[in-house]
């Protein structure tokens, strides 16, 4: 299988590397995102995350199609955590393998951005005092 795309309740950071792994593949670059412990100086208690699934799916897919293509990858790998997660939690993972190296890094950061800008994913922040609904985008 050339490409996992998945929206999940649990990332399994894992089994990533072999979802990846290819005989044909010398380079295998692999981003996870994690919930951490502070945003603008306030503690953070968790994120929670939303979803419209069927259309982020759809969008995941492009995306990972224009990556295959652009830079001749073997696989790749888009995976989004929904619900609550804690501090430390993964919730998003992306990963890309390639002949070389330098497709694979540029494909990774390809990935995430393109993921964070164009899927319809909504972050609440939950901190000690409130919560707060934010934008997924960077």
């Amino acid at each position: 299988m050339k490409k996992v795309i998945e929206i999940v309740n649990i990332i399994d950071t894992a089994k990533v590397y072999a979802e990846l792994s290819d005989a044909k593949s010398g380079g295998i670059c692999v981003f996870v995102g994690a919930v951490r412990e502070f945003t603008n100086n306030e503690e953070v208690v968790a994120l929670e995350f939303e979803t419209y699934k069927s259309m982020a799916l759809k969008e995941m897919e492009k995306i990972a199609d224009r990556a295959l293509e652009k830079w001749s990858l073997n696989k790749v790998v888009m995976r989004h955590a929904v619900g609550e997660k804690g501090v430390e939690e993964p919730v998003v993972v992306v990963g890309a393998s390639s002949a070389h190296r330098d497709a694979c890094f540029e494909a990774c950061r390809f990935l995430i951005d393109t993921l964070k800008e164009t899927v319809p994913i909504w972050k609440k922040e939950k901190f000690k005092n409130k919560t707060v609904w934010v934008s997924a985008h960077p």
